[in-house]
């Protein structure tokens, strides 16, 4: 058994998750539940990300409090993750006391280290506003690439920003020009660490191309070092003498929700906490490509620096974008698929399969009503489902719902061997589509198999040649079902209960001589209309239409 960590990136608890978001967390839940097949310690933890501008922000336009804001969504993100599945140890957020409470320990020995300093330098101040403006309060210009951006991470290059490098800074509150004033902060000095980075990096050389260039160009560019402190009324305060005006500054806590979630995890099982965090461990992170520099370059820092031997990443598992009907996903125009919107009027294997099996693992993918319907309907239904319902439905019409006593076939039974091993490989690997894709593939064979045995026919002709492919086929979904749960687990759950299986990953049978249940359609087919009837919805609720 091995200790397993799952980290899936903190959304920012500021507006409803879309489908975007889903794409890229939703490999972790895959890991995780393979992991407990296998028997595995898993820690699976993310949460809300309730501090900081974003939140700030949301709130004044709604007229409430930070707190207020977050909690709201927070509920919401904990209901959608729920209703598709995912299955965390713990999604929790960083406004409760126990995250505050080890950020705080977590600093305090920080700040005993070499790397941190305090340092006077220029912030950001609205003069109309009459308050220091952090990262997302100010909008201009990129100083790296020109596009508009905010002023913590230009969406368009990538680059990991502080307002003071922005061009043409405007206050994104009241659009006034902002200034800069002196303000003494707290320093890490990530500069410092480049060996320690490069190092790291050159260490994984298996992690998607995306992690490898983004992390060598933020180490080649230069590293620079970041502020520990910033000028907040929302956040985690400081724990040093002098700093009771300032908050922790979001990225150098939220990050550590990794750490202080999988402390809670530990207290609940009675579990040591360091052993999840020591060598003894594999951890996973799971994101988008605009959280990489996050988990490559400021997590680790934040890790070392604090001296105490935390277990650095060791698989990152960064997706690209995805795309709406061929355009960029926009919030701000509403122009997306919100999930507390989908979840109730799809299956959520449904949304699960598309989005790993055409999601955007190592390029930008699309998502299309169209294909989204076509996927579904042929792949799910009409060959999975069809595979399963056609050989049950046989056996309950025809041996009274019994599984006939049979011999299993030396080329099929090799074959569920080698399903295990290359899908669990892949799985491993996070190359999850290439998973999916194996398992279709013995999917397309054992639909075959079917087809060329003719047990419509052989039951009639050689009933002992028509048990056999009976038998067979039971035992092809038998094994299915159990490769298949860790990305389809409703429909799995389902035919594990039919079938008296156990959810554990090795390779299961059913005995002859088995009552069978009342056999259900896993899957109900989609109208191709309703297609075209969410792209003009989806067109009718952008603003400005």
């Amino acid at each position: 058994m091995k200790n397993i960590l799952v980290g899936g990136a903190w959304p920012y608890a500021n507006g409803s998750l879309h489908l975007g978001h889903i794409a890229g967390l939703l490999p972790g839940d895959v890991i995780a539940r393979y992991h407990r097949a296998k028997g595995d310690n898993v820690y699976y933890v993310s949460g809300s990300d309730c501090h900081g501008t974003p939140v700030a922000i949301r709130a004044k336009q709604e007229d409430k409090t930070p707190l207020a804001v977050s909690n709201y969504y927070h509920e919401e993100f904990q209901e959608c993750f729920t209703k598709l599945g995912f299955s965390y140890d713990l999604y929790t957020k960083t406004s409760l006391e126990a995250h505050k409470q080890f950020v705080k320990e977590f600093h305090l020995k920080l700040y005993e280290s070499e790397y941190v300093y305090e340092k006077v330098s220029p912030h950001a101040y609205c003069n109309k506003c009459q308050a220091f403006m952090s990262d997302r309060f100010v909008i201009g210009k990129c100083s790296v690439c020109g596009s508009e951006t905010r002023g913590d991470q230009c969406d368009t290059c990538g680059n990991v920003l502080e307002p003071e490098n922005l061009l043409e800074a405007t206050c994104a509150i009241c659009g006034e020009r902002i200034i800069f004033k002196d303000e003494n902060h707290l320093y890490i000095a990530i500069s410092k660490l480049e060996n320690e980075l490069r190092a790291f990096i050159e260490g994984h050389p298996n992690w998607r191309k995306n992690a490898i260039a983004f992390s060598n160009r933020y180490i080649n560019e230069g590293l620079k070092d970041r502020a520990l402190t910033r000028n907040l009324d929302w956040g985690i305060d400081v724990p040093q003498k002098g700093f009771a005006d300032k908050k922790i500054y979001i990225w150098a806590e939220n990050v550590l929700g990794y750490l202080s979630a999988s402390k809670q995890v530990a207290i609940q099982r009675n579990q040591d906490f360091k052993k999840i965090w020591s060598d003894e461990s594999k951890h996973y992170y799971v994101h988008g490509k605009d959280n990489i520099p996050f988990h490559t370059i400021i997590l680790p820092s934040l890790l070392i620096a604090n001296g105490e031997g935390w277990h650095l990443p060791d698989e990152i598992i960064s997706s690209e974008y995805l795309t709406l009907e061929g355009k960029k996903i926009s919030t701000s125009n509403n122009y997306a698929i919100w999930v507390k919107d989908i979840i109730d009027h799809y299956a959520a294997d449904s949304i699960r399969y598309y989005l790993l099996r055409n999601g955007p693992e190592k390029k930008d993918s699309d998502f299309s009503w169209r294909e989204y319907i076509n996927s579904h309907n042929s792949e799910l239904l009409g060959a999975y489902g069809n595979f399963i319902n056609r050989t049950l439905v046989f056996i309950s019409k025809y041996f009274s719902s019994i599984v006939p006593k049979g011999r299993l076939d030396r080329e099929i039974d090799g074959k569920i061997d080698s399903l295990y091993a290359e899908v669990g490989s892949k799985i491993e690997s996070g190359n999850l589509r290439e998973a999916i894709n194996i398992i279709f593939e013995f999917i397309r064979y054992a639909n075959r198999y079917f087809d060329s045995e003719q047990p419509w026919i052989t039951k009639n002709t050689n009933a002992s040649f028509c048990v056999d492919t009976l038998y067979n086929c039971v035992q092809m979904i038998a094994n299915l079902v159990i490769v298949l749960s860790p990305f389809l687990p409703f429909s799995s759950e389902k035919v594990i209960i039919w079938l008296n299986l156990q959810c554990k990953w090795e390779k299961q049978f059913v005995s002859w001589g088995y009552q069978l249940p009342k056999i259900q359609v896993l899957f109900e087919r989609i109208d191709k209309k309703t297609a075209e009837d969410e792209v003009e919805k989806l067109l009718a609720s952008v603003k400005g239409n």
